[in-house]
């Protein structure tokens, strides 16, 4: 039998398989509404057969988007923008969906990706950022401004009430966003944050923002709902966030009730110097797991379903997430069960999809529908 589909679960979610589609920013929203495009984009991966979906990484406020084309979860108008996404995706399917709430902080205020990614100045449409320390990403780029107590409140506020929306939207679970440079990472690593209060300094104070916001939402979604937290375990930099400080944020969340760990790394600074390779994220993973034995996530191009096997199979995630490989194959699951010998579901109009010699990838029901 394939590791990568056999069953599990994830807090009170039991999945089919181990798969999960990655959050994966679109640029397209409008002042935060989602739009046709996350219909026809989501309601399409949600016949991908993976086990959970999320939604992109959704922003807080207004501030706290990447781009401006960044999705949102701040008020009524976004929270009903939102709600025939989830409507289609529930109707047309059984997948778990999860969304993914975060801050950009420092990297907020940014042009989308096409249009070269620098940050925006209020005249092309840009805004105030905020952060722990007045810092910028990048030299020469206007500082963030660093947010002072009542500004700490004022976020870990709005973490609470996009979980609430979550929550009344139907969600089935929420993950933190806490890595790639935004700013709960900024929090985490010194060479974003030079605080000298209580939330800067040691890391027992670096992870203090990231533990009390990861506790408010967890009290404001349902608690028979998991809540995860995406990190980035090394900012790839000398003295900057790493792999043994990201184990013991991992322990610290898990004796929370963290329900899974996904390990990412870099994003803090472009002066990063990464080593990418096939799975080269997957060490983080298998560190934290081995090391305080939460529930963890792999990612980082992993694209062949053997690699993907191989990860599970081996002890070294509970669950692999795929990002671009579902980008540009909608349908890797149901390829990766034919390869494998899994099955996966799908949407009986699909039965007939599968070429000759595969016909069991649907399983019996939709073999003997034939």
């Amino acid at each position: 039998m394939s590791a990568l589909f056999s069953s599990s679960t994830v807090g009170s979610l039991e999945l089919p398989n181990r798969i999960i589609v990655s959050p994966m920013c679109q640029y397209c929203a409008v002042d935060g509404l989602a739009n046709s495009w996350h219909l026809a984009h989501l309601g399409g991966l949600a016949q991908s057969g993976a086990g959970m979906l999320f939604v992109e990484a959704t922003a807080v406020e207004p501030a706290g988007r990447i781009t401006p084309g960044c999705l949102g979860l701040w008020d009524d108008a976004t929270e009903a923008a939102l709600r025939p996404v989830v409507s289609t995706v529930r109707e047309n399917s059984h997948i778990a969906f999860a969304l993914q709430i975060g801050h950009a902080g420092r990297k907020a205020s940014s042009a989308v990706p096409w249009k070269g990614g620098a940050l925006l100045h209020s005249e092309d449409g840009g805004w105030l950022t905020f952060g722990p320390s007045a810092v910028p990403q990048k030299e020469g780029e206007t500082p963030p401004a660093a947010l002072d107590a009542d500004g700490l409140v004022r976020i870990r506020k709005l973490f609470v009430e996009t979980a609430k929306r979550a929550a009344r939207l139907g969600f089935d679970a929420l993950e933190i966003h806490a890595a790639h440079g935004y700013l709960l990472h900024e929090f985490l690593s010194p060479i974003s944050n030079q605080r000298t209060d209580a939330y800067g300094g040691s890391l027992a104070n670096r992870m203090r923002f990231v533990l009390e916001t990861y506790d408010a939402v967890r009290e404001a979604f349902p608690a028979d709902k998991p809540v995860g937290v995406k990190i980035s375990a090394t900012d790839w930099i000398d003295g900057g966030w790493d792999l043994e400080q990201s184990v013991e944020l991992s322990s610290a969340l898990k004796a929370k009730g963290v329900a899974w760990i996904t390990a990412s790394s870099g994003g803090i600074s472009p002066l990063q110097k990464i080593k990418v390779g096939p799975k080269y994220q997957v060490p983080f993973a298998e560190r934290i797991k081995s090391e305080t034995g939460v529930t963890t996530v792999a990612v980082g191009l992993i694209t062949e379903p053997q690699q993907a096997e191989d990860v599970i199979a081996e002890g070294k995630a509970d669950f692999v997430a795929i990002a671009r490989g579902m980008l540009y194959d909608p349908r890797w699951p149901w390829h990766a069960a034919a390869e494998l010998g899994g099955v996966v579901e799908a949407a009986p109009q699909y039965w007939r999809a599968p070429p000759h010699g595969y016909d069991r990838v649907f399983g019996d029901v939709a073999h003997g529908a034939r």
